[in-house]
């Protein structure tokens, strides 16, 4: 039988991954960088192979590293879900829903809302789980899915949210500079997120669909996730795809602007999923009335 590695490493890489570096991870877990290196090290030598990419800029994961951080994300949301299990069971009164949807939904569109929800509904209390998966699950303890699709699923109450929506978008400083060489995508990075999911469409789709060409550039970055590209966005270091659901807030409050290029709705939509075994019905129809009425306003 294979030793585990010990889980203080296994938090270390899968805070790395979450936060987007190893700087931002040093100051999520209040250590240093060479402490967070020295883990990482530690991590690869215990699983006998290389689990980050160091040559590239910005570093991103080996075969084996994402095979790994999808093992571990996996186990963190099935201890979540049944430590909200036996919350649940001690108090099973209280008016707490738990919400599971992606990290980057969960950054950009569902916290950034929570606190509206809590001032209309100061009774309530929300858990918010994270996954790395497409489509989160409904598992036990989780009372609503938010999940980007046609709507067809069967463990739940489908409820439409709202329709997706994609443009390129760069921090301003950048769009004044592409501007300045005529509104040429050769002039900026194109950020990538490399994502199974071929519902979530790439640049390669996004200019087929549009008749654009990206300018001869081949130029790139690329991440494992949202969080990540869009923080390389915020801080200037290229162009990419905007989802509503991603950086809808971000354009609305200056921080990033589109570049000019065609919009498109793609076929799918943000739906939320009431789960059929949900013990607080109730207040999950509370939850989800009041976050639908959240995503008409403008």
């Amino acid at each position: 039988m294979h030793r585990l590695p010990p889980l203080r490493l296994l938090t270390v890489f899968e805070t790395v991954q979450r936060a987007g570096s190893a700087k931002r991870a040093a100051g999520d877990l209040n250590v240093s960088m060479s402490a967070i290196s020295q883990a990482l090290r530690q991590l690869e030598d215990h699983v006998g192979t290389a689990l980050i990419d160091r040559s590239t800029r910005p570093a991103g994961l080996t075969e084996a590293g994402t095979i790994l951080l999808q093992a571990v994300s996996e186990n963190r949301e099935r201890l979540t879900e049944a430590l909200d299990d036996i919350r649940a069971l001690t108090l099973p009164d209280v008016p707490t829903v738990t919400i599971a949807c992606t990290i980057g939904f969960a950054t950009y569109w569902l916290m950034p809302r929570l606190e509206a929800l809590y001032r209309d509904h100061p009774d309530l209390a929300v858990n918010v789980q994270t996954t790395v998966q497409e489509v989160p699950r409904l598992g036990p303890g989780t009372d609503i899915a938010m999940r980007y699709g046609d709507g067809r699923w069967d463990d739940g109450e489908v409820r439409l949210l709202f329709e997706e929506t994609i443009e390129p978008v760069c921090a301003p400083s950048l769009a004044r500079r592409i501007a300045d060489n005529g509104g040429s995508l050769a002039s900026a990075f194109l950020i990538h997120v490399d994502f199974a999911d071929r519902r979530w469409l790439t640049w390669s789709d996004y200019l087929a669909r549009t008749g654009h060409k990206a300018a001869g550039s081949a130029k790139g970055l690329r991440f494992s996730n949202y969080v990540q590209a869009t923080q390389s966005a915020l801080s200037g270091h290229g162009v990419m795809l905007g989802w509503r659901s991603i950086t809808g807030d971000q354009v609305e409050n200056g921080l990033l602007i589109p570049i000019g290029l065609p919009r498109l709705q793609p076929d799918n939509a943000y739906h939320a999923v009431l789960s059929h075994r949900s013990r607080k019905t109730g207040t999950a129809r509370v939850v989800v009335d009041w976050l639908e009425r959240a995503a008409d306003r403008p």
